[in-house]
């Protein structure tokens, strides 16, 4: 069963000093690209959980240093999110220097709270300071919570990122830039950009070179020479910071909530689970889009069945709606969708019951929740 997709595990997993702990925890994005893109966005950690990591990894006897706040989305794209997770992070790990991963935008007005809540370091992603080039990087670019066109956008994007510099060296964070090498796109374009963002006030520039995501990716990886060309026209104009080594990601091919105990257990007072589906085999349904929630949990033998259905709250009202939804299933501890929004999503948590995304089999999925195996399946 697979509830949280996860990134690509790192080799320095086995170190027990962590530099970098990286957190995706930004569940809202605010660009796509052209390339080296995953058809749909992994589930971001909510704060809570991610703090669970945390401790689990301490627990285990690793050596945090630092952690970035890194994808899956843009950090700033839903501040609110942000800082929760960055007062808990300075309530119980106040040693741990934190940075964020961002496009930058928006990211000049909230320079000044970023420093109070004591983000060190922003790692600024900047693929180009021209607008061409900008426009074949990037798919689209949504400043606010619409999309508008991308000649407008990028052009709004290379001011914002070039006030974001100003602004958060002023507020005394310190700039990377970070920039991915496209072959034929900004290869050439390295020195340029490098150039400026050092006269903007970045101190150190991070390139790294684009890698296909699957082996259906039409765009060429950058290759040895062409990467060692770029860092050399760089290196001229500002000094070169390596992607940090001894970083860590989620664990890669395996169910990382199950590892570290993030998955939500039945309890007394909530013994079930709540499941939306289109067709009662298959967890395939948007949490918006369902019209009644399935109750599966244990009956009096202790085996696990669907006990039965309930109707769910009109739509159109937003967080009461899920408020409201909430209170349809007080003997729930968990709720599984094939996606929701951060919103009911965040609500649901208040209330004490877990959304999980995934698109496998309901039968499976729930006996996973309730301890996993293969045990006999109920008797309609």
């Amino acid at each position: 069963m697979t509830i949280q997709p996860v990134t690509q595990k790192n080799p320095c997993e086995q170190s027990m000093l962590i530099n970098s702990l990286i957190l995706p925890a930004a569940p809202q994005a605010n660009s796509r690209k052209r390339f080296g893109e995953r058809e749909k966005i992994d589930p971001a950690l909510l704060p809570a959980e991610a703090m669970t990591w945390i401790a689990e990894l301490v627990k285990g006897g690793k050596e945090i240093c630092g952690v970035n706040i890194c994808g899956p989305g843009a950090p700033l794209a839903a501040p609110e999110v942000l800082f929760t997770l960055l007062d808990l992070l300075q309530k119980q790990y106040p040693d741990y220097r934190l940075k964020i991963t961002d496009i930058g935008l928006g990211a000049s007005l909230l320079a000044k709270d970023l420093a109070a809540k004591g983000i060190a370091q922003v790692d600024l992603q900047v693929e180009a300071v021209s607008l061409d080039i900008m426009k074949k990087i990037y798919a689209w670019i949504r400043p606010g919570k619409k999309t508008v066109p991308l000649d407008k956008a990028a052009e709004f994007l290379r001011v914002e990122q070039k006030t974001a510099i100003t602004a958060l060296t002023d507020a005394g964070i310190q700039v990377n830039i970070q920039t991915t090498v496209y072959p034929g796109i900004n290869d050439q374009h390295i020195a340029d950009l490098a150039e400026k963002v050092a006269a903007y006030g970045a101190v150190s520039l991070t390139l790294l070179p684009f890698t296909p995501v699957t082996e259906e990716e039409k765009f060429p990886a950058c290759d040895t020479a062409l990467f060692a060309a770029a860092k050399q026209a760089a290196a001229t104009h500002i000094e070169l910071a390596d992607y940090g080594e001894l970083s860590l990601a989620l664990p890669c091919g395996e169910n990382f909530q199950d590892q570290v105990g993030l998955l939500p257990k039945p309890s007394k007072d909530r013994p079930n689970v709540a499941v939306v589906s289109a067709g009662g085999m298959d967890v395939d349904l948007h949490l918006g889009q369902a019209r009644e929630i399935l109750i599966y949990g244990p009956r009096e033998d202790g085996l696990t069945c669907l006990l039965e259905s309930r109707r769910t709250p009109k739509a159109g009202s937003g967080t009461s709606r899920w408020q409201d939804l909430a209170e349809t299933l007080p003997d729930c501890f968990a709720l599984l969708a094939a996606n929701a929004g951060q919103n009911p999503q965040n609500v649901l948590a208040e209330q004490g019951i877990k959304v999980l995304l995934t698109e496998e089999n309901i039968e499976g999925t729930v006996d996973v929740l309730y301890g996993g195996g293969k045990k006999k399946k109920c008797k309609k």
